[in-house]
């Protein structure tokens, strides 16, 4: 049946322009400013915003081998009820995908259970041990690329021979960061302010910006195409953007909580403890100026479930890692583009279009003959909080807990199909500007 999306916005690269979008099998097959509703299951969208679904290059799914902390089916349910329509997911699992077999474990879980694109990467060591390459040739036909995510590769050999093979395979080397010589036993915060004043074991920011200036280097020897996981730091951000003047191959990504928070926001609760750390101020103003010149290509969730136990244990006990995919968009628009420190466009290129650019993935763009892969959102609608115990994740621990917002999803379509509607929103914008009151089906006002 053909799907007619009229009444919205259409996100056009330089801004949104009013058109109906008319979908069939899977693909966009109309934009135009008016489109007969013959025939069409027709959706009005009463003002609403449509963009290309986000992508997340970064989530850990963790199936298989972890599955009481998520599965396929509650992470992509997650996925498309914070707009994204794809992941790249990591492979820090059971089995390691990092040979044909292994990774077919993952790809049948996926076939069976996923509700949006997924995307997994293969391993860069067997294992992720980083004592031996994986089967890297026979995996590159279904990997977008190569990462060893959870831990960095020590050895810069086993990395220079990574890049080599992956150069030749044309896939990027996605590489966690982390010099394991330069981290104190037991860290559970940045080395910063907040460590000092309770006395906590701290993250040296060298452990982080060491290895990516030791993999700079080793791009400039072989010509390899290299994405940086989740930057933290200033000192990671100037040279990555150093590398991009160069013209070499290097991209990266950093997450919502990096770019919005600080060791200033501290608390004493597992939802406030990844890898690497939230650091101070002046690292997270680096980040936004980095994203606002380009330094930094995408904003990647880093979507890491851990069971309610395993979080409860404060800083210093609970596993690293916090969920994001549901609440990032809101989160981001209400903390940056409210603000006035990051224009929107900006958020949706980082978020829609240049994560499809590096990892080759299709879609991107609102135009005939696309994928059919949209997301709908409410901006500046009524204020409301980040509220975990609603998520559909099986993980809880955001740092965004009780954060009020002013952003939702509203609709998520993923190959044409409705994965993902909201029950209720209220846009409550300025009628001087043209933009009337939204419809909220739950009270069944009127638009």
């Amino acid at each position: 049946m053909r799907l007619l999306l009229t009444g919205g916005s259409v996100f056009c690269g330089g801004g949104f322009q009013p058109l109906d979008i008319a979908v069939s099998e899977g693909r966009i097959v109309s934009v135009s400013p008016r489109l007969s509703r013959d025939g069409a299951a027709v959706i009005e969208l009463n003002h609403h915003f449509i963009v290309p679904g986000f992508v997340d290059v970064h989530v850990h799914l963790r199936e298989p081998g972890f599955s009481y902390k998520e599965t396929i089916a509650s992470g992509t349910a997650a996925a498309a009820a914070g707009g994204y329509t794809a992941l790249c997911a990591m492979p820090n699992l059971n089995p390691v995908p990092d040979s044909p077999d292994r990774l077919q474990v993952e790809l049948e879980a996926i076939r069976r259970d996923a509700r949006v694109h997924v995307y997994p990467y293969g391993a860069i060591t067997q294992g992720e041990k980083g004592e031996a390459l994986a089967d890297m040739g026979a995996l590159a036909p279904s990997v977008p690329g190569f990462s060893d995510d959870g831990r960095g590769v020590q050895s810069r050999e086993m990395m220079r021979r990574a890049m080599l093979l992956a150069k030749k395979l044309d896939r990027p080397i996605v590489a966690h960061c982390e010099d394991e010589s330069l981290l104190d036993k037991g860290w559970c915060v940045h080395d910063g302010e907040f460590a000092k004043r309770h006395g906590l074991p701290g993250n040296d920011p060298a452990s982080e910006w060491r290895q990516v200036e030791r993999d700079i280097q080793l791009v400039r020897e072989t010509g390899c195409r290299y994405h940086v996981c989740h930057i933290s730091t200033k000192e990671s951000v100037t040279l990555i953007r150093a590398a991009k003047a160069q013209g070499l191959p290097v991209t990266c990504e950093t997450g919502p909580h990096y770019l919005c928070l600080c060791d200033g926001d501290l608390e004493d609760d597992g939802r406030f403890k990844m890898n690497p750390p939230i650091r101070s101020a002046a690292d997270r103003d680096a980040l936004v100026e980095g994203l606002l010149d380009g330094t930094v290509d995408c904003v990647a969730t880093d979507h890491a479930p851990h069971s309610a136990e395993e979080k409860a244990r404060g800083l210093r006990g609970s596993l690293n890692g916090v969920v994001g995919l549901e609440c990032a968009f809101p989160v981001l628009y209400t903390e940056l583009v409210k603000t006035g420190k990051v224009p929107l466009e900006t958020i949706l290129n980082a978020l829609c279009v240049n994560p499809r650019r590096i990892f080759g993935l299709p879609g991107g763009t609102i135009a005939e003959g696309q994928p059919a892969d949209l997301t709908v959102l409410a901006l500046d609608c009524e204020p409301h909080i980040v509220a975990p115990e609603r998520f559909q994740s099986m993980g809880r621990a955001t740092p965004f807990e009780g954060r009020t917002v002013n952003a939702a999803v509203y609709m998520t379509i993923c190959g044409g199909k409705i994965v993902h509607e909201l029950e209720s929103v209220v846009v409550a914008r300025d009628a001087a500007k043209g933009v009337i009151r939204g419809y909220d089906r739950q009270e069944g006002g009127e638009p």
